[in-house]
């Protein structure tokens, strides 16, 4: 049988990609690579007025964890496509905007999981020995030779809240260098190794000498560790976040790091960051004894930014040249075969009773023939693949537009 080809009926030197936030340039090859010659990269992130001049005529955008694609951003972008975070969050995205304009957004959850435990393992060696503090006084010119409050991680029992990709990851780690392993998570969770599941947050927090967090940012994360919580730790207890900025309380960890209750402390995200690199920054935790402040790089390897490009211009290739969505936080995920012989039109439109009804219909008094299709939803959008008669797909797209509910409609190829 001859090899279906397909190519996608846009002319791909037409269609315009907005890479913002110095984006991985394995991204740009992979999309030149492909044949798509508008593809232009700026290296910091656009305030919402200056990304609703750019976003006019741009087919798909990249970004990073800086720039907010807010609902007036996305009303603007009328021929929008597809929003790819180079990152592991959507949060910097109107998720509920984009699924009403039919924008599909990818991310990359995994890629950097590897770079961020390494460093979470690497922290808790260094902050364990009270490195910070002897580094400092050697770059003064004072000898701190001292064993005392210095130990090692082997034999001390980690406390993992967020047991997802990084966390797990961190526990097989933390495993392999002779460490116990008790996590916390709100879902339940297979363990891996040896790794005990902790009934709350209490015993987690009380068992621990080092608790390092992996949880997402919502409400409930909130300030998940403050004042109440953080007297529960053992006396000296090393605390890492490499999370989310508003999970912790930074002045009430402060002062227990004054205290002496948390004897160090390892934090990478902040509730206010900085827009660019050398901008002033300031947080509770400056000038504080065996305290490591690093600023966003939890995944920030050479390594996990290829992983990054390659991952989610993956994503972007496949939705545009094949219709999948796998991977999607907006419009519902759905693979499909090549159809041999047939124009492929992607419809995505208001999830209410009767419109893939109407579309058949619409279809059918045409004497318009569907080869395959497949349709799948979600509470607020559905997404139909349509495979018709190659003469007549010209014909099914303006039929297909008519369609009440419609959001968007394209022929693929």
């Amino acid at each position: 049988m001859t090899k279906v080809v397909n190519t996608t009926s846009y002319p791909k030197e037409k269609i315009r990609i907005l890479f913002l936030e110095n984006i991985s340039d394995s991204a740009v090859k992979n999309f030149r690579h492909h044949g798509y010659v508008k593809v232009e990269k700026i290296t910091k992130a656009l305030t919402e007025e200056e990304l609703i001049h750019e976003i006019k005529d741009v087919h798909i955008l990249g970004i990073r964890s800086k720039t907010q694609v807010t609902k007036k951003v996305l009303e603007a972008a009328k021929k929008l496509q597809a929003i790819g975070c180079f990152c592991i969050g959507v949060n910097q995205v109107d998720l509920k905007a984009a699924t009403r304009n039919g924008v599909v957004v990818f991310n990359a959850p995994y890629s950097n999981t590897r770079s961020v435990a390494e460093l979470v393992i690497g922290l808790s060696i260094m902050l364990i020995r009270r490195i910070p503090d002897k580094n400092k006084a050697a770059h003064e010119g004072i000898w701190m030779k001292d064993a005392k409050n210095s130990y090692e991680l082997r034999g001390k029992t980690l406390g993992i809240v967020g047991y997802g990709n990084i966390g797990s990851q961190v526990s097989v780690l933390a495993e392999a260098l002779g460490m116990k392993v008790l996590f916390y998570d709100v879902e339940t969770k297979l363990p891996l190794g040896n790794a005990e599941d902790a009934r709350n947050l209490k015993e987690l927090m009380s068992r621990a000498d080092v608790i390092t967090l992996h949880v997402p940012e919502t409400s409930q994360t909130k300030n998940l560790i403050n004042k109440n919580n953080l007297k529960y730790c053992k006396k000296g207890a090393i605390l890492l976040n490499y999370a989310r900025g508003e999970v912790v309380d930074l002045d009430a960890l402060r002062d227990k790091i004054i205290e002496g209750q948390i004897g160090g402390a390892a934090v990478d995200v902040f509730p206010w960051e900085p827009e660019k690199n050398g901008d002033r920054f300031q947080t509770p935790l400056q000038d504080l004894p065996n305290v490591i402040l690093t600023p966003h790089i939890g995944g920030s390897t050479e390594e996990a930014q290829m992983n990054i490009g390659e991952d989610v211009a993956a994503k972007l290739f496949n939705y545009l040249e094949k219709g999948i969505t796998f991977g999607s936080h907006t419009v519902p995920a759905l693979a499909l075969p090549p159809q041999e012989g047939s124009h492929r039109i992607l419809h995505i439109h208001k999830n209410v009773p009767g419109v893939l009804s109407a579309i058949n219909t619409q279809l059918s008094k045409a004497n318009i023939n569907i080869l395959g299709q497949y349709l799948k939803t979600n509470e607020e959008i559905g997404y139909v693949v349509l495979d018709v008669d190659k003469k007549l797909s010209t014909q099914a797209l303006h039929l297909l537009k008519e369609v009440r509910e419609t959001i968007k409609v394209r022929v693929l190829y």
